[in-house]
Order: structure tokens, then C-alpha cells, then sequence
């Protein structure tokens, strides 16, 4: 099937450096991997001290302020009263240790499977994996500019995510289809994932209800044994920072849990908004609200999957307009790193993170340092890994597939440096000699095709040549990659029955609800 491209656009006869480069694409060998394992090891930033102080000050935050379940999720609060916390009214504060206690049940690691089963992924230890933007609810690309985005763009978007192989997983709301009703917009989103990817997903958050859907329609695909048992479907839950936890999420990490399936808790803090300045208390802050919620999906079901989120970010003081991709987060993502280890949970972390408003030279240097530091951090799931533009307000086509190209070059990176026999290259030392090049020996035409990574994207020919084909910048060729991309991508096979299945609940969810757009 071919992907129906959501405007008119052609993209024009292939200069020869784009042929080449989807020449050395096919002669690269093996396809990637399901995920990475990483073969690096994590960025050690604090001492044990310093880190036993911030967990010191978490725990003071939750003994003597506690934090408020506000909303009505009365069954959340008789939990904390059952596990030994103090409760008045929606206020619970936690005995030092209580915590520690709940969460000896959540899994270290855990498999999210994907309906291909070889593109299941790992979360946890060693494995690494990335999954696109979350949350926009623009799009953006060169030939329509910024606009709301829609359910075009979001099939789009998986179906890109989909065809990179440097991307593990679907993600979830990939940006907001802005053109379906609010309340039933989560059933086309699913539905777009499964019939669009094979690849492991994330389910609504918006509603009890709506998570309810998204464990439902996976039961459909996986069937209701299988998902029982295993992590299928995920959710992606913010805390209302500082100190909050509102109905809405909790009632969906209970959904979520009590189905067996994954949560990953995440505290949204700007530093000097719903957060400290300092970059020690926000970590502490996050810390305490992050702990809650994954021991909370332990108090629903023990044993449920469950993930240390973390996002941190700064602002501009003299505007209190957001920033992202600053230094400041990127020092907490690797102290967040440690302490999520030392709590033994698997780590949801950064992000391509940016405020520019076009995929340009600021975008990428703001994500490279907050993608870096996510990888060094020791991140397991890595969200917002393609397409975040503006602020998260927009997603960009452009930036997703400029990110998704980055990507591959992390691929390598967090392979790490092999020294063997081979790497070593004694062989080509004694066949070349002092004063001439390597450039023809043995080890060299051996090796040339997979020795060094070579992007998509980048122009790596002559001012001369780059000039003579047209003189194109990086966003004229990641403009001409996604539509080349979505023209040649079709959907992964589905069973007939499953497909006739799940257009059925849909169709009856849909049905036994009037539209709503808020």
C-alpha cells in the first residue's frame, strides 16, 4: 500500500549525491537493531555524597510537605492510607523509607512488545530506545508552514517513525489531530499506530476511560491472555508539578497498572516556575514526585511495569518564557541518571529538545546537548528523540527526519570502541609502510563500507559540488527526504481479522458517544 501524501508536493529529480547516498543505505548490511545496547558506560557526575543529600531532601519534601491528590481519585488516597502514609484530607505525606518499601516490587527492566515480536524492545539495563515527539499540537513542515496538526499528519508521522530504522518505537500522541473530536480522537491514534507500524506504542493518558480503550484494542491485537502477562501498551503520565498529582493521571496509571501494563511517571518542571532555580532542588523535587507515582502503580498491581521519568528544563528569567535545550538540564539529566539507578528503575529521560522555531542551526545544537546528555545519562526509553520544534508546540517534519538521522549516528556512538585483531590493523600497517596511505590496502577495501557512519543527509562533497547541484541547505534535503520516505512507505501486514476487529470497537466506541471538543 502506498502512504497518500497529505498535500501536493513533488520532489523533484534526486541529485546524484541523494542516489549515492541511498546506494551506500542498501549496502550497509545488517538492518538495526530492535534497540540499542549500550556499550558505553554512564556519565558518573555526582558523588555518592552529593547524591544521598538530594535523596535526603526528597524524602524531607515528602515527610514534612507531602503532596496533594487533588481531584477525587479517593481510591488512590486509601492506597497511600493502607501503605502506612499520613493522610488529611488531599494531602498524603510518607513515612521516610515507605517508598523504598512499595517499589521493591517494580520490574528493573521489562519487555514492551511489539506486535512483530522482532520489534519488541527491552527498557531497562543496558538497552537504549528511541521514540519520537510527544504532544504538539502544530505541525510544521517547508511548504505549508505552522498549522494544527491533523489525522493525516498524525498517520504521517507514525508511518515515518515507522520506516526509520533508527527509531525503536511508535511513540504515542505524535502530535494533536486537531480535526477529530477530543473525546475519540485516542481511538483513531491507536488504530494509526497498530495498522500503520509495527513497532511497540503508547496508549491515551486524557481519561480513565481512554486508557480503558487503549488496553482494550491491544487486547484485541496481542489477545487478552497475552496482554495479562505482558507489557503491550504504555502510558505517559505528568505529574502537575510542584507537589501535584491530579485524578486524571492517577486514575490512568491505576488503569494502565491493574491491566499489567506500563506507566512511565514524569514531572514537567521549568526551573524558577513549577519548580527552584537551583538545579539541586528541582532534581530533589522531581525525585520525590516521581518516586510516588511509580510506587503508586505498585500499590494497583505490584509488579506492574513502571518508569522513572524525568524532564527537566530551564527558563528565560527576564521573559518566563520556556527554554530547552540548555546546559543546566542537561547537568540534571545525568544526576537524575544515577538516582534512578540507585532506586532501580528503568529511566525515561530528555530528549532532541529545542525552542527554535525552524529546523535550523540553533534546533540542532540545542537538541545535541540535550540528546547527548540523555544518552550519557544512562536513559532507557528516550521520548521526544524526533521532531520536537518550538517549545514542543510543533512538530516538524523537517527536524523529525533531521533527529531520526542523528539518531543513527547515536547508534554508533553508544556502540562504543572495539580493540581486537581487526580494529587494530597491524596487517594494514605491514602492507602499507611508512609514507604511503591507506587509502587502496587490503584492510581498507576490507573494511570501507562500514568502517565509518555515514549520514542520509549531510553533504559531505566539495563547496564546488554542493554548489553546482544546487547549493541546498539541510532543510531542503530533510524536506525531500520525508516525502520520499511517506511516497515509498506501506503498512506492515496485519490479520485481516484483527484489522475487521478493531475498526468494530472503534466504530462502536465512537458510536455511543456524542463529539466533544474539549
Amino acid at each position: 500500500m502506498t502512504t497518500v501524501m497529505p498535500h501536493a508536493g513533488d520532489a523533484g529529480p534526486q541529485p546524484r549525491a541523494g542516489r549515492r547516498r541511498d546506494r551506500r543505505a542498501e549496502r550497509r548490511g545488517p538492518a538495526a537493531p530492535a534497540y540499542i545496547t549500550r556499550r558505553i558506560p554512564t556519565y558518573e557526575l555526582l558523588s555518592d555524597e552529593a547524591l544521598a543529600r538530594i535523596e535526603d531532601t526528597a524524602d524531607r519534601i515528602l515527610e514534612e510537605i507531602g503532596i496533594d491528590f487533588r481531584g477525587g481519585d479517593d481510591r488512590s488516597i486509601e492506597l497511600w492510607r493502607r501503605a502506612g502514609a499520613e493522610v488529611a484530607g488531599e494531602r498524603v505525606r510518607f513515612p521516610r523509607g515507605l517508598l523504598a518499601e512499595v517499589l521493591r516490587t517494580a520490574p528493573a527492566e521489562f519487555v514492551h512488545h511489539a506486535r512483530n515480536p522482532a520489534r519488541s524492545v527491552r527498557i531497562g539495563g543496558d538497552a537504549v530506545v528511541f521514540a519520537p515527539a510527544y504532544g504538539s499540537p502544530f505541525v510544521m513542515d517547508l511548504d505549508q508552514g505552522r498549522r494544527y496538526g491533523t489525522m493525516q499528519d498524525f498517520r504521517n508521522f507514525v508511518r515515518l517513525a515507522y520506516a526509520s530504522p533508527w527509531l525503536h518505537h511508535s511513540g504515542g500522541t505524535v502530535c494533536e489531530p486537531t480535526d477529530v473530536p477530543v473525546n475519540k480522537r485516542h481511538l483513531d491514534m491507536v488504530l494509526a499506530h497498530i495498522r500503520h507500524s509495527d513497532k511497540a506504542y503508547l496508549g491515551s493518558v486524557t481519561a480513565e476511560s481512554r486508557v480503558e480503550d487503549s488496553v482494550e484494542m491491544t487486547r484485541i491485537l496481542f489477545g487478552a491472555d497475552f496482554v495479562d502477562a505482558n507489557c503491550a501498551v504504555m502510558g505517559n503520565f505528568n505529574v502537575n508539578s510542584p507537589l501535584v498529582w491530579d485524578a486524571t493521571m492517577t486514575r490512568g496509571m491505576r488503569a494502565y497498572a491493574r491491566a499489567n501494563q506500563g506507566t512511565i511517571v514524569v514531572p514537567f518542571i521549568l526551573g524558577g516556575a513549577m519548580g527552584p532555580v537551583t538545579s539541586a532542588g528541582a532534581i530533589a523535587q522531581a525525585h520525590a514526585e516521581t518516586l510516588v507515582g511509580c510506587a503508586l502503580s505498585q500499590l494497583e498491581r505490584p509488579g506492574a511495569p513502571t518508569i522513572y521519568g524525568n524532564f527537566l528544563s530551564s527558563m528565560s528569567l527576564r521573559s518566563g518564557s520556556p527554554t530547552f535545550g540548555t546546559p543546566e538540564p542537561a547537568l540534571g539529566s545525568l544526576a537524575v541518571g544515577q538516582l534512578a539507578r540507585r532506586a532501580g528503575l528503568p529511566l525515561r529521560c530528555s530528549g532532541a529538545f529545542t525552542t527554535s522555531k525552524l529546523p535550523d542551526a540553533q534546533s540542532m545544537m540545542e537538541s545535541v546537548t540535550s540528546m547527548h546528555a540523555a544518552v550519557q545519562c544512562g536513559a532507557n526509553y528516550i521520548l521526544h528523540a524526533a521532531g520536537f520544534l518550538d517549545g514542543l508546540l510543533s512538530m516538524s517534519y523537517e527536524k523529525f527526519v533531521l533527529d531520526a538521522d542523528y539518531c543513527g549516528a547515536l547508534h554508533t556512538y553508544l556502540g562504543g570502541l572495539a580493540v581486537d585483531d581487526e580494529t587494530l590493523a597491524l596487517d594494514a600497517f605491514r602492507e602499507v609502510g611508512p609514507g604511503n596511505h591507506f587509502f587502496g590496502c587490503a584492510h581498507t577495501m576490507a573494511n570501507y563500507e562500514t568502517a565509518f557512519w555515514d549520514s542520509e543527509l549531510s553533504d559531505n562533497n566539495t563547496f564546488e559540488q554542493w554548489s553546482e547541484s544546487g547549493s541546498e541547505d539541510s532543510m531542503i534535503r530533510a524536506n525531500r527526504r520525508w516525502k520520499k520516505t511517506l511516497a515509498e512507505t506501506g503498512d506492515p501486514p496485519l490479520d485481516p481479522a484483527v484489522d475487521e476487529a478493531l475498526r468494530d470497537f472503534v466504530a462502536r466506541r465512537k458510536g455511543s458517544m456524542p463529539d466533544a471538543w474539549y
